[in-house]
């Protein structure tokens, strides 16, 4: 009885770490999101041009920061300062698209990135599956996604780059049911590295259905 007692309490406490770390994650994701529209619009309205590969810099910085101050304070500013860097990447490319065809594929893309973050959030919670073992899929093909994704830029390839987009849509879609997943089974506890795994496969989403969309080739 004592055993089935303490089972139970473990069980209690572990539901309600996982309702906490879920809770923060959105919270800091939502407020994430928000803050790298802001800067977005603020590239836009400063003109800023295309950074290209250079924006790469900041990010893998920015990134090794913020997985060394994960469990500190600090971690949130660098969360918010890595955000806010791709947030102020996507002005250009916003502006751009703007400029050549019109506000209808960012609409578009915005509004498909949310309907699969929702749908496969939603999808992974209520089913609470364990996607734990495609981790070496998703990371092996981002790796491979990655690696074309900069070849490309090259090259200049309209075929590549299409493929690339969708091979960055498709793997951030099961980083996502893959990273709730880890909040659910006890595989990921710190909030801010699960709400920056959320946000960047957002942001991969985002990009990848902009330029699928506005493929006019």
């Amino acid at each position: 009885m004592q055993e089935l007692y303490s089972e139970t309490n473990t069980a209690i406490a572990g539901s309600q770490e996982v309702s906490k770390v879920l809770r923060n994650t959105y919270t800091l994701l939502a407020m994430t999101i928000a803050f790298s529209a802001g800067t977005s619009v603020l590239a836009m309205a400063l003109n800023v041009p295309y950074l290209g590969l250079w924006m790469l810099l900041p990010y893998f910085g920015l990134l090794y920061a913020v997985e060394k101050t994960k469990n500190s304070a600090m971690g949130i500013v660098f969360v918010f300062a890595l955000t806010g860097w791709l947030g102020f990447t996507i002005g250009p490319i916003l502006n751009a698209y703007l400029a050549n065809v019109g506000a209808e594929p960012i609409l578009t893309a915005l509004g498909g990135t949310a309907l699969i973050f929702f749908g496969l959030s939603g999808y992974t919670l209520v089913t609470r599956k364990d996607f734990s073992f495609m981790t070496g899929f998703i990371m092996t093909g981002i790796l491979v996604a990655f690696v074309a994704g900069i070849a490309n830029m090259f090259l200049n390839m309209s075929g590549l780059g299409l493929a690339v987009s969708c091979m960055f849509a498709f793997l951030s879609s099961l980083m996502i049911m893959w990273q709730t997943s880890q909040i659910i089974h006890g595989g990921e506890r710190n909030y801010i590295s699960a709400a920056v795994t959320l946000y960047v496969s957002l942001y991969n989403i985002f990009l990848s259905l902009l330029s699928i969309l506005g493929n006019d080739d």
